[in-house]
């Protein structure tokens, strides 16, 4: 029996998936949460083979969750879902500690089979994702202007482009308001931007939020 703790804050996305994994041959105990607080409870209290998790819960992002999740139980193989291209997120997911990557958009063998490899012990990454992995190793694509910032300068990236203020993200992440300034900072000179309206309108049309 596989027991598997799926995160999404979507109810018809978990019942989705569940009846994904009910319906396939392996054999699943599938428990939910919908929100990071809910995950790290159950995470802390339970014991479970993997963690299907969404990148984008309301309370939390899902890079930050993965490495709390990775400083408590790090043998706990996390399958992260996403809605956003593989291309903007994957790379980070993969250093953050994920075991796999999986669009939402990906056919449902793909979920059945990304859960049996990592719960083996392997890894699971998309064909398409490794054929763009593979691109970027090679030198065939350029990088784009986020892919230059720390991960902490991409989650307040993330939450300016949210329309979050700076008072905002430094309570959402227990940091001082100079320090979220400080990263907003390079986060514009990094980027060669001039304000937020500018770091607003990126992240809507490089669709990371």
């Amino acid at each position: 029996m596989i027991k598997v703790l799926m995160a999404d804050d979507h109810a018809i996305v978990r019942k989705g998936l569940r009846l994904i994994l009910t319906e396939s041959s392996m054999h699943c105990q599938v428990e939910e949460a919908v929100n990071g607080q809910e995950v790290l409870k159950k995470v802390y209290d339970g014991v479970f083979d993997i963690l299907v998790l969404d990148i984008s819960l309301p309370d939390r992002n899902g890079l930050d969750l993965v490495r709390e999740i990775k400083s408590v139980k790090p043998k706990l193989p996390i399958l992260m879902l996403s809605a956003h291209p593989e291309d903007q997120y994957a790379v980070r997911a993969l250093k953050a500690g994920v075991s796999g990557y999986l669009n939402k958009e990906s056919a449902p063998d793909q979920l059945v089979q990304a859960i049996e490899r990592i719960v083996a012990g392997g890894r699971y990454i998309s064909p398409d994702l490794a054929e763009m992995l593979a691109a970027a190793v090679g030198g065939d694509i350029d990088g784009q202007p986020h892919e230059s910032l720390s991960d902490r300068e991409f989650t307040v990236l993330l939450r300016i482009g949210s329309g979050r203020s700076v008072s905002e993200i430094a309570d959402e992440l227990g940091l001082s308001v100079k320090t979220v300034s400080t990263y907003r900072t390079r986060i514009l000179e990094k980027m060669n931007m001039e304000n937020n309206a500018e770091l607003i309108r990126y992240v809507i049309d490089h669709k990371l939020a």
